[in-house]
Protein backbone atom coordinates (compact mmCIF):
# COMPACT_ATOMS: atom_id res chain seq x y z
CA UNK A 1 0.00 0.00 0.00
CA UNK A 2 2.75 2.28 0.86
CA UNK A 3 4.73 1.57 -2.34
CA UNK A 4 1.67 2.56 -4.16
CA UNK A 5 1.48 6.05 -2.62
CA UNK A 6 4.97 6.56 -3.54
CA UNK A 7 4.41 5.83 -6.76
CA UNK A 8 1.42 8.02 -7.35
CA UNK A 9 3.03 10.79 -5.54
CA UNK A 10 5.99 10.39 -7.97
CA UNK A 11 3.57 9.91 -10.99
CA UNK A 12 2.14 13.24 -9.58
CA UNK A 13 4.79 15.26 -9.16
CA UNK A 14 6.39 14.23 -13.02
CA UNK A 15 3.11 14.96 -14.60
CA UNK A 16 3.04 18.70 -12.79
CA UNK A 17 6.37 19.47 -14.59
CA UNK A 18 5.27 18.08 -17.82
CA UNK A 19 2.43 20.48 -17.38
CA UNK A 20 4.90 23.22 -17.57
CA UNK A 21 7.34 21.29 -20.07
CA UNK A 22 4.19 21.33 -22.46
CA UNK A 23 3.49 25.06 -22.48
CA UNK A 24 7.31 26.13 -23.17
CA UNK A 25 7.52 24.03 -25.77
CA UNK A 26 4.53 25.40 -27.40
CA UNK A 27 6.14 28.63 -27.09
CA UNK A 28 9.42 27.90 -28.61
CA UNK A 29 7.96 26.55 -31.61
CA UNK A 30 5.44 29.41 -31.62
CA UNK A 31 8.09 31.77 -31.82
CA UNK A 32 10.51 29.59 -34.59
CA UNK A 33 7.43 29.87 -36.56
CA UNK A 34 6.74 33.50 -35.87
CA UNK A 35 9.73 34.79 -38.18
CA UNK A 36 10.50 33.89 -42.15
CA UNK A 37 12.71 35.47 -44.86
CA UNK A 38 12.02 36.41 -48.31
CA UNK A 39 14.80 36.29 -51.22
CA UNK A 40 15.65 38.92 -53.42
CA UNK A 41 13.96 36.93 -56.15
CA UNK A 42 10.81 36.24 -54.22
CA UNK A 43 7.70 37.76 -52.94
CA UNK A 44 5.51 36.51 -49.85
CA UNK A 45 1.51 36.75 -50.09
CA UNK A 46 0.31 36.82 -46.56
CA UNK A 47 -3.07 35.01 -45.82
CA UNK A 48 -4.96 34.87 -42.73
CA UNK A 49 -8.48 32.69 -42.62
CA UNK A 50 -8.34 32.36 -46.34
CA UNK A 51 -7.82 35.81 -47.10
CA UNK A 52 -4.86 38.10 -48.32
CA UNK A 53 -3.67 40.70 -45.62
CA UNK A 54 -0.41 41.82 -47.54
CA UNK A 55 2.68 40.55 -49.87
CA UNK A 56 6.21 41.14 -48.36
CA UNK A 57 9.39 41.79 -50.35
CA UNK A 58 12.60 40.46 -49.39
CA UNK A 59 13.89 40.51 -45.86
CA UNK A 60 12.68 39.55 -42.41
CA UNK A 61 9.49 39.46 -41.06
CA UNK A 62 6.93 38.52 -38.34
CA UNK A 63 3.60 36.68 -38.66
CA UNK A 64 1.15 35.31 -36.53
CA UNK A 65 1.59 31.15 -36.00
CA UNK A 66 -0.58 28.75 -36.99
CA UNK A 67 -3.18 31.63 -37.53
CA UNK A 68 -1.39 33.36 -40.79
CA UNK A 69 -0.19 31.63 -43.76
CA UNK A 70 2.88 33.03 -45.79
CA UNK A 71 3.33 31.45 -50.00
CA UNK A 72 6.47 32.43 -51.63
CA UNK A 73 6.28 32.85 -55.30
CA UNK A 74 9.57 32.83 -57.20
CA UNK A 75 9.67 36.17 -59.25
CA UNK A 76 12.49 35.60 -61.88
CA UNK A 77 12.16 34.72 -65.28
CA UNK A 78 11.44 30.79 -66.27
CA UNK A 79 11.42 28.67 -69.73
CA UNK A 80 9.43 26.53 -71.07
CA UNK A 81 10.09 24.68 -75.02
CA UNK A 82 6.89 24.50 -76.65
CA UNK A 83 6.55 21.78 -79.60
CA UNK A 84 10.05 20.13 -77.85
CA UNK A 85 11.20 18.60 -74.53
CA UNK A 86 14.78 18.34 -73.51
CA UNK A 87 16.30 14.37 -72.90
CA UNK A 88 18.78 14.00 -70.18
CA UNK A 89 21.76 14.05 -72.10
CA UNK A 90 20.56 17.69 -73.24
CA UNK A 91 19.08 16.69 -76.47
CA UNK A 92 16.09 18.40 -77.90
CA UNK A 93 13.22 15.55 -79.21
CA UNK A 94 10.32 16.84 -81.40
CA UNK A 95 6.57 16.43 -79.88
CA UNK A 96 4.96 15.80 -82.83
CA UNK A 97 1.78 16.85 -81.21
CA UNK A 98 2.94 20.75 -80.59
CA UNK A 99 5.45 20.99 -83.18
CA UNK A 100 3.55 20.06 -86.37
CA UNK A 101 1.75 23.29 -87.67
CA UNK A 102 0.26 24.30 -91.08
CA UNK A 103 1.16 27.51 -93.07
CA UNK A 104 -1.07 29.44 -95.41
CA UNK A 105 0.22 28.06 -98.18
CA UNK A 106 -1.14 24.56 -96.82
CA UNK A 107 2.62 23.36 -96.26
CA UNK A 108 3.53 21.35 -93.11
CA UNK A 109 6.06 22.45 -90.88
CA UNK A 110 7.61 21.34 -87.83
CA UNK A 111 8.62 24.25 -85.67
CA UNK A 112 10.07 24.89 -82.13
CA UNK A 113 9.81 27.58 -79.76
CA UNK A 114 11.28 28.84 -76.53
CA UNK A 115 8.81 30.43 -74.42
CA UNK A 116 10.58 32.96 -71.36
CA UNK A 117 7.71 34.06 -69.14
CA UNK A 118 7.69 35.58 -65.07
CA UNK A 119 5.23 36.13 -62.54
CA UNK A 120 3.76 40.02 -62.82
CA UNK A 121 0.97 39.26 -60.17
CA UNK A 122 1.85 36.32 -57.21
CA UNK A 123 -1.42 36.88 -55.71
CA UNK A 124 -3.24 36.14 -58.87
CA UNK A 125 -0.51 33.34 -59.63
CA UNK A 126 -1.21 31.68 -56.57
CA UNK A 127 -5.17 31.99 -56.06
CA UNK A 128 -6.91 32.39 -59.63
CA UNK A 129 -5.95 29.28 -61.09
CA UNK A 130 -4.58 26.14 -60.21
CA UNK A 131 -2.44 25.66 -62.65
CA UNK A 132 -1.22 28.98 -64.43
CA UNK A 133 1.74 27.18 -66.36
CA UNK A 134 -0.20 24.90 -68.46
CA UNK A 135 -3.26 27.21 -69.24
CA UNK A 136 0.20 29.63 -70.11
CA UNK A 137 1.59 26.54 -73.02
CA UNK A 138 -2.19 26.09 -73.88
CA UNK A 139 -2.81 29.58 -74.93
CA UNK A 140 1.23 29.82 -76.09
CA UNK A 141 0.61 26.87 -78.52
CA UNK A 142 -2.95 28.22 -79.64
CA UNK A 143 -0.97 31.78 -80.41
CA UNK A 144 1.33 30.26 -82.35
CA UNK A 145 -0.50 27.94 -84.71
CA UNK A 146 -3.04 31.30 -85.29
CA UNK A 147 -0.16 33.23 -86.20
CA UNK A 148 1.78 30.52 -88.47
CA UNK A 149 -1.30 30.16 -90.22
CA UNK A 150 -0.85 33.34 -91.65
CA UNK A 151 2.42 33.28 -93.30
CA UNK A 152 3.31 31.30 -96.38
CA UNK A 153 6.10 28.51 -95.54
CA UNK A 154 9.16 30.16 -96.73
CA UNK A 155 8.63 32.76 -94.53
CA UNK A 156 7.98 31.02 -91.85
CA UNK A 157 11.47 29.61 -92.34
CA UNK A 158 13.73 32.05 -93.26
CA UNK A 159 12.57 36.14 -93.42
CA UNK A 160 9.45 36.31 -91.19
CA UNK A 161 10.73 34.91 -88.15
CA UNK A 162 10.97 38.04 -86.07
CA UNK A 163 7.54 39.59 -87.43
CA UNK A 164 6.15 36.01 -86.45
CA UNK A 165 8.26 36.36 -82.75
CA UNK A 166 6.72 39.40 -82.27
CA UNK A 167 3.09 38.68 -83.11
CA UNK A 168 3.00 35.79 -81.08
CA UNK A 169 4.12 37.64 -78.15
CA UNK A 170 1.65 40.33 -78.49
CA UNK A 171 -1.28 38.09 -79.06
CA UNK A 172 -0.21 35.72 -76.06
CA UNK A 173 0.31 38.83 -73.85
CA UNK A 174 -3.22 39.76 -74.52
CA UNK A 175 -4.91 36.55 -73.95
CA UNK A 176 -2.90 35.79 -70.30
CA UNK A 177 -3.96 39.75 -69.46
CA UNK A 178 -7.95 38.00 -70.06
CA UNK A 179 -7.68 35.12 -67.96
CA UNK A 180 -5.63 37.36 -65.18
CA UNK A 181 -3.21 34.23 -64.22
CA UNK A 182 -0.86 36.41 -62.88
CA UNK A 183 2.04 35.76 -65.88
CA UNK A 184 3.09 37.88 -68.01
CA UNK A 185 5.56 36.94 -71.25
CA UNK A 186 9.05 38.55 -71.55
CA UNK A 187 10.05 36.58 -74.38
CA UNK A 188 9.24 34.29 -77.40
CA UNK A 189 11.77 33.11 -79.64
CA UNK A 190 11.95 30.29 -82.63
CA UNK A 191 14.23 27.63 -81.91
CA UNK A 192 13.62 25.27 -85.28
CA UNK A 193 12.12 24.93 -87.63
CA UNK A 194 12.34 22.80 -91.12
CA UNK A 195 10.24 21.11 -93.24
CA UNK A 196 8.07 17.16 -92.33
CA UNK A 197 10.19 15.44 -94.95
CA UNK A 198 13.72 14.96 -96.32
CA UNK A 199 12.60 16.12 -99.70
CA UNK A 200 11.26 19.16 -98.96
CA UNK A 201 13.75 20.25 -96.42
CA UNK A 202 16.96 19.81 -99.49
CA UNK A 203 14.09 22.27 -101.58
CA UNK A 204 14.15 24.39 -98.85
CA UNK A 205 17.92 23.99 -98.62
CA UNK A 206 17.89 25.23 -102.41
CA UNK A 207 15.68 28.26 -102.20
CA UNK A 208 18.00 29.37 -99.08
CA UNK A 209 21.08 28.72 -100.88
CA UNK A 210 19.87 31.08 -103.95
CA UNK A 211 18.54 33.74 -101.42
CA UNK A 212 21.95 33.71 -100.30
CA UNK A 213 23.28 34.22 -103.25
CA UNK A 214 21.18 36.95 -104.51
CA UNK A 215 21.83 38.59 -101.06
CA UNK A 216 25.76 38.36 -102.15
CA UNK A 217 25.34 39.98 -105.57
CA UNK A 218 23.11 42.33 -104.01
CA UNK A 219 25.31 43.20 -101.11
CA UNK A 220 28.58 43.35 -104.16
CA UNK A 221 26.25 45.38 -106.50
CA UNK A 222 26.27 47.92 -103.92
CA UNK A 223 29.66 48.21 -102.77
CA UNK A 224 30.63 48.49 -106.35
CA UNK A 225 28.09 51.45 -106.59
CA UNK A 226 29.52 53.04 -103.63
CA UNK A 227 33.00 52.67 -104.82
CA UNK A 228 31.79 53.99 -108.74
CA UNK A 229 29.90 56.94 -107.39
CA UNK A 230 32.60 59.22 -105.69
CA UNK A 231 34.70 58.44 -109.04
CA UNK A 232 31.78 59.22 -111.01
CA UNK A 233 31.13 62.39 -109.21
CA UNK A 234 34.64 63.53 -109.50
CA UNK A 235 34.65 62.94 -113.26
CA UNK A 236 31.60 64.75 -113.63
CA UNK A 237 32.52 67.77 -112.06
CA UNK A 238 35.96 67.74 -113.95
CA UNK A 239 34.12 67.79 -116.96
CA UNK A 240 31.42 70.60 -115.65
CA UNK A 241 34.70 72.91 -114.52
CA UNK A 242 36.13 72.43 -118.39
CA UNK A 243 33.06 72.78 -119.77
CA UNK A 244 32.83 75.96 -118.04
CA UNK A 245 36.52 76.81 -118.89
CA UNK A 246 35.89 76.18 -122.51
CA UNK A 247 32.97 78.59 -122.27
CA UNK A 248 34.60 81.34 -121.14
CA UNK A 249 37.38 80.78 -123.54
CA UNK A 250 34.92 80.61 -126.11
CA UNK A 251 32.96 83.92 -125.01
CA UNK A 252 36.00 85.52 -124.61
CA UNK A 253 37.17 84.42 -128.23
CA UNK A 254 33.88 85.86 -129.69
CA UNK A 255 34.34 88.81 -127.61
CA UNK A 256 37.40 89.38 -129.41
CA UNK A 257 36.27 88.52 -132.81
CA UNK A 258 33.48 90.82 -132.53
CA UNK A 259 35.97 93.79 -131.27
CA UNK A 260 38.30 93.22 -134.35
CA UNK A 261 35.15 93.29 -136.66
CA UNK A 262 33.88 96.29 -135.07
CA UNK A 263 37.16 97.58 -135.90
CA UNK A 264 37.24 96.46 -139.07
CA UNK A 265 34.13 97.66 -140.18
CA UNK A 266 35.02 101.08 -138.43
CA UNK A 267 38.20 100.74 -141.49
CA UNK A 268 36.19 99.94 -144.25
CA UNK A 269 33.96 102.61 -142.90
CA UNK A 270 36.52 105.13 -144.05
CA UNK A 271 38.49 103.23 -146.90
CA UNK A 272 36.09 100.52 -148.32
CA UNK A 273 38.61 99.62 -151.45
CA UNK A 274 41.66 99.41 -149.42
CA UNK A 275 39.74 97.23 -146.69
CA UNK A 276 38.56 94.94 -149.11
CA UNK A 277 41.80 94.12 -151.07
CA UNK A 278 43.99 93.94 -147.42
CA UNK A 279 40.98 91.21 -146.48
CA UNK A 280 41.37 89.29 -149.88
CA UNK A 281 45.35 89.40 -149.39
CA UNK A 282 44.82 88.14 -145.95
CA UNK A 283 42.12 85.75 -146.46
CA UNK A 284 44.58 84.05 -149.58
CA UNK A 285 47.84 84.18 -147.41
CA UNK A 286 45.87 82.21 -144.59
CA UNK A 287 44.32 79.76 -146.93
CA UNK A 288 47.36 79.32 -149.54
CA UNK A 289 50.42 80.20 -147.08
CA UNK A 290 52.73 78.59 -149.13
CA UNK A 291 51.46 79.90 -152.60
CA UNK A 292 53.25 82.38 -154.47
CA UNK A 293 51.03 85.09 -155.84
CA UNK A 294 51.16 87.15 -158.73
CA UNK A 295 49.79 90.09 -160.13
CA UNK A 296 49.95 90.85 -164.10
CA UNK A 297 47.26 92.83 -166.33
CA UNK A 298 47.27 90.29 -169.23
CA UNK A 299 50.11 91.76 -171.40
CA UNK A 300 53.15 92.33 -169.48
CA UNK A 301 55.68 90.10 -170.27
CA UNK A 302 57.59 90.05 -167.17
CA UNK A 303 56.05 88.71 -163.88
CA UNK A 304 56.55 90.28 -160.99
CA UNK A 305 56.18 87.73 -157.69
CA UNK A 306 54.04 89.11 -155.31
CA UNK A 307 55.73 88.07 -151.83
CA UNK A 308 54.25 88.51 -148.48
CA UNK A 309 53.80 91.41 -146.80
CA UNK A 310 53.14 92.81 -143.28
CA UNK A 311 52.01 96.33 -142.19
Amino acid sequence: MKRLEGFTNALQKITGKALWVIPVVFLLISAGSATYSVREDELAVITMFGQVIRTDSAGLHFRIPWIQDVNKVDMTTHGVGLGYQVESGGQNIDIDSDAKMITSDFNLINIDFYLEYKVSDPIAYLFNTNDPEMILANEALSCIRATVSDYPVDEVMTTGKGQIQSEIREMLQKELSEKNIGLQVVNVSVQDSEPPTDEVARAFKAVETARQGRETAINDANKYKNEQIPYAEAEADRIIQAAEAEKQARIAEAEGQAARFNKMYEEYSRYPLITKKRMFYETMEEVLPELKVIITDGNTQTLLPLESFND
